[in-house]
């Protein structure tokens, strides 16, 4: 749905309520309310609303990352496979010192 089919004032809220909730919620759509003329909150379905915060916690993620890599604060790909093969050996070697 296009942002300029998508407003609509808060009366319209008012007195179709339920309808616009059933298509906000059914469409996956998003309505922006206006008052007074002026765009105030944005109606949106919940599950977009979660896809939009794991998108944006994703980007944020990437962002962090990417600062890190220019940095150069970074482990390459053998070296994090050794750290981990170690510290799988040191747990195996825990657990027989357990057993024994």
């Amino acid at each position: 749905m296009k942002f300029s089919e998508a407003v609509k004032p808060i009366s319209y809220l008012k007195t179709h309520a339920s309808e616009v909730i059933r298509n906000v919620s059914e469409n996956q759509e998003t309505l922006i309310i206006t008052h007074n003329g002026e765009a105030k909150v944005i109606l949106q379905d919940v599950k977009v609303y979660e896809k939009t915060q794991e998108s944006i916690a994703l980007l944020k993620i990437l962002a962090l990352s990417g600062k890190e890599l220019k940095k150069g604060n970074y482990k390459t790909l053998n070296k994090s496979f050794e750290n981990v093969r170690s510290r799988i050996n040191k747990f195996k070697q825990g657990q027989s010192e357990i057993q024994s």
